[in-house]
């Protein structure tokens, strides 16, 4: 029975991480899938998000640190608006500078942007504390529940161990069900928003701008627009794995994870697909955590098996551009479909 509430426990800390990937794919796949905006600093939204919400909701620098802001212990729903308006305004200048760019002009754009963002968080002592990050990041209403674990546990102390071990866990469920129902309201947003006359503008944008120009659209407001909601959601999605991890630094952000990897989520599950880009977050992370497990059998080094799991998620990147370009589940063609019902 132990061993069964090992594997529980590191299933619900898989699934909190995933669902965090999964709201960083929706947000890309409002960019890239709906109005193909090749945007290629996810990172840099991502970053700004988790610093903001950090700096507003966590504690105030220490005698060690170098940081000279933040720390103003807001409660995490002002940290999480904070994040999504302060990763929007950003948007909206970096969109006002380079949408007019074309795809590879922008994907060069936004990935030295992101880079900018995360030097300067790297670098920047006065608010990042440089390298040495962010500490003690307060949970969503983590003391209140570990209160009353602690109180139940104390008043029952006749209960078998097994079952000690699943109840001390009850923080891990709770920020679990936070994320899957902020990630269940983004989908059911999305869905509605891709079936809306302002969701098919973008659709057309992206298949062809000139007869979206033609139909008396602003191409330019529907991509700016469109530019900064998706931001605001990859912000969203920095405030959440802040709030989780606790601590953050410049290295939590580097482009592997924080645009590489959301990438490769996106094309797997399908993009143009909400449906597929939670799919292609859960498989993803699925495959790059079960690598781990690897590690002992084959014998691997720490070096080795991080090398690893990058081949494995190649391969199956170029597999599933060969075979199956659309993603798993591709996109669906009709979208007008929930409306009717």
């Amino acid at each position: 029975m132990d061993t069964f509430i090992g594997i529980l426990n590191y299933l619900v800390f898989f699934a909190i991480t995933a669902g965090i990937y999964a709201v960083l794919c929706l947000g890309l796949n409002i960019q890239w899938g709906y109005t193909g905006l090749f945007n290629i600093g996810i990172a840099g939204f991502f970053a700004v998000g988790a610093y903001t919400s950090a700096l507003l909701s966590g504690p105030p620098p220490g005698p060690l640190d170098w940081r000279t802001v933040g720390g103003f212990q807001l409660p995490w729903v002002v940290g999480l608006l904070g994040a999504i308006i302060a990763s929007g305004i950003i948007a909206f200048f970096i969109g006002l500078l380079t949408l007019r760019l074309k795809e590879d002009y922008l994907a060069i754009a936004t990935i030295g942007i992101a880079e900018v963002i995360r030097l300067i968080l790297k670098n920047e002592g006065w608010l990042s504390n440089t390298v040495w990050g962010i500490k003690h990041i307060p949970s969503p209403l983590h003391q209140p529940i570990e209160a009353g674990v602690s109180s139940f546990l104390k008043g029952h102390p006749q209960l078998s161990p097994w079952l000690v071990h699943f109840i001390s866990n009850a923080y891990n469920w709770f920020y679990l069900a936070l994320v899957l129902v902020i990630l269940g309201l983004l989908y059911w947003t999305s869905e509605r928003s891709i079936r809306s006359p302002w969701g098919r503008v973008l659709r057309t944008i992206r298949e062809d701008e000139a007869v979206a120009a033609v139909s008396g659209k602003n191409v330019f407001s529907f991509k700016l627009q469109s530019f900064v909601l998706g931001a605001m959601v990859m912000g969203m999605a920095g405030s959440l794995y802040a709030h989780y991890a606790k601590f953050i630094d410049a290295s939590s952000f580097e482009p592997l994870y924080g645009t590489f990897f959301i990438w490769v989520m996106l094309i797997i599950g399908g993009s143009g697909n909400s449906k597929g880009a939670v799919l292609g977050a859960f498989v993803i992370w699925g495959i790059w955590a079960g690598t781990e497990f690897l590690t002992g059998p084959l014998a691997l080094s720490g070096t080795q098996a991080g090398a690893l799991r990058v081949i494995v998620v190649g391969v199956l990147l170029e597999l599933t551009l060969l075979l199956r370009p659309q993603g798993i589940l591709g996109e669906e063609k009709i979208v007008s479909r929930m409306l009717k019902k």
